[in-house]
C-alpha cells in the first residue's frame, strides 16, 4: 500500500479552540483598556498644570504615553501583544511613575485617582493577562516600586501606601485568574486533540476495513466464484466465457495485490456494464426478451435481460453491477438449472435493478452470519454508495433480489 509522509505543522485556531478564544479575548481587552485610558490619561493630565507641575516635561511625556497607547493598541491587534510590547509598557509606566512630582498636581494626587495612578494599574492588569506569571509578577513589582518613589517623592507617603496595596491586590487577583484560566483552557485543548486523535484513529481503522471487506468482496465475487463454479460442473468442456472470465479474475488479484483501484470517472451507462456482467458469466445462457414478451416455457440455465439505457455515477454503476454479478453467481452456483431474469427500470428517480429465479428459494432468516454472499457482495456493497438490497425468498418459491439507489432525479 503506498505511504503518504506526514507532514506536521504549527497548531492553529482549530487545533487549540480555546487557547485560541483565550488569547483572542486577553488581546483585544488589554488593547482596548491600554488605548483608552491612554487617551483618557492624556486630557486629564494637561487638564491640571499646576505647580510644581512642569509643562515643558509634561507635554512631551503626554505626547509619548498618547503615542505609545495608540501603538499598543494597533500592534496588538493585528500581531498579538508578546514580551516586547509588555516590557515597554511596563518600562514607560515606571518612568512615568517615578516622575510623580513633575507630572502630576499635589492636589489630584491623593485617593489614587491620578492619571498616573490609573496609568500603573492599567499596566499591571495588562502585563498580567498577557505574560507568564514568572516574568509579569515581577514587572509589576517594578511599577509598583517606581509609583511608590514617584508618590513619596511627591511628598505623599499615604498615597504611595495606599495605591501600593491597591495596585498588589490587582496584581494578585488578574496574575490567579489567567492563571487558572491557562489550565482549565490547556486542559479543555488537551482533552479537544485527544478527542480529535481517537477520531482520526477511528477513522484511519474504518477505512482500513473497508478496503478489506472491498477486498473480500472483490475476491468472493470473482476468484472464489469462479472456482465454486468449476467446481460444481456449471461449465463443461473449453469456454472462451470461461477463460475472459479468468482473466478478468486475474487482474482482479493485481489491483489488488497493488492495493490501488482506478475508478472511471464521470457518469457511465449502467445498461452497458449489466451487459458485460452478463457476458462474464458463461455458467448462465442470455435469452434476450423484449418487454411484453411471453415468459412461458424458460430454458434451463437462461437469463432473460430487460435493461433501460439509464447513467449513473462510476461508483454507483460499480456497487450496482457487481452486486447483480454476485446475485447472478448466486443462482448458478445455489440453482443450478434454473432461469434467471435481469431487469434494469426507473422508477420514480429511483435506479432499479432487479435478478430474479425460479429456482429453490431458501429463507433468508436461515443464512448463518459468517455467510459472505449476502451479507457483504450485496447488502454491504449497495450501502457503500447510499443504496439498499432486499432479497424476497421463500423456499420452493424462487428467490428475487431488488437493487435500489435513490440518486437519480
Amino acid at each position: 500500500m503506498p505511504v503518504v509522509a506526514a507532514t506536521t505543522s504549527p497548531p492553529g485556531p482549530l487545533d487549540r479552540p480555546a487557547g485560541s478564544a483565550f488569547t483572542l479575548i486577553f488581546t483585544t481587552l488589554p488593547a482596548l483598556l491600554r488605548l483608552t485610558c491612554g487617551l483618557a490619561g492624556a486630557v486629564v493630565a494637561l487638564a491640571v498644570r499646576t505647580p510644581p507641575v512642569r509643562v515643558a516635561l509634561l507635554a512631551p511625556v503626554v505626547a509619548v504615553l498618547t503615542a505609545w497607547s495608540v501603538w499598543y493598541a494597533v500592534r496588538a491587534l493585528r500581531h498579538g501583544i508578546g514580551p516586547a510590547l509588555v516590557a515597554g509598557d511596563v518600562a514607560l509606566t515606571t518612568v512615568a511613575a517615578a516622575a510623580i512630582p513633575w507630572l502630576v498636581a499635589p492636589e489630584v494626587l491623593p485617593g489614587e485617582g491620578s492619571w498616573i495612578a490609573v496609568l500603573a494599574s492599567t499596566t499591571v492588569i495588562n502585563a498580567q493577562a498577557t505574560a507568564p506569571a514568572r516574568w509579569s509578577v515581577p514587572a509589576a513589582l517594578l511599577v509598583i516600586a517606581g509609583y511608590v518613589g514617584g508618590a513619596a517623592a511627591a511628598g505623599n507617603p499615604v498615597e504611595a501606601r495606599g495605591h501600593a496595596a491597591t495596585l498588589l491586590v490587582q496584581t494578585a487577583c488578574t496574575a490567579m485568574t489567567t492563571a487558572v484560566m491557562r489550565q482549565r483552557i490547556g486542559r479543555a485543548d488537551a482533552a479537544f486533540a485527544d478527542y480529535h486523535r481517537l477520531a482520526r484513529a477511528a477513522m484511519v481503522a474504518r477505512t482500513a476495513r473497508e478496503a478489506e471487506r472491498r477486498q473480500n468482496r472483490d475476491l468472493h465475487d470473482t476468484v472464489l466464484a469462479t472456482l465454486t463454479m468449476v467446481g460444481l460442473g456449471a461449465v463443461s468442456g473449453p469456454s472462451a466465457a470461461l477463460r475472459e472470465r479468468c482473466a478478468a479474475d486475474l487482474r482482479t488479484l493485481a489491483a489488488l495485490a497493488d492495493a490501488r483501484t482506478t475508478p472511471a470517472a464521470g457518469p457511465v451507462a449502467l445498461d452497458d456494464r449489466l451487459r458485460a456482467v452478463l457476458a462474464r458469466t458463461p455458467e448462465l445462457t442470455l435469452r434476450p426478451r423484449q418487454r411484453g414478451a411471453s415468459r412461458a416455457a424458460p430454458r434451463a440455465d437462461t437469463v432473460a435481460a430487460t435493461l433501460e439505457p439509464c447513467t449513473v455515477p462510476a461508483e454507483v454503476a460499480d456497487a450496482l453491477a457487481d452486486s447483480a454479478a454476485a446475485a447472478l453467481a448466486n443462482v448458478a452456483r445455489h440453482a443450478p438449472g434454473a432461469s434467471a431474469e435481469l431487469r434494469l427500470t426507473r422508477i420514480a428517480g429511483t435506479v432499479v435493478v432487479e435478478v430474479s429465479d425460479d429456482g429453490p428459494g431458501f429463507d433468508p432468516a436461515t443464512v448463518p452470519a459468517h455467510r459472505y454472499g449476502l451479507r457483504e457482495s450485496i447488502h454491504g456493497r449497495m450501502s457503500t454508495v447510499g443504496g439498499r438490497a432486499v432479497v424476497t425468498s421463500a423456499p420452493g418459491a424462487g428467490t428475487r433480489i431488488r437493487l435500489e439507489w435513490p440518486g437519480v432525479h
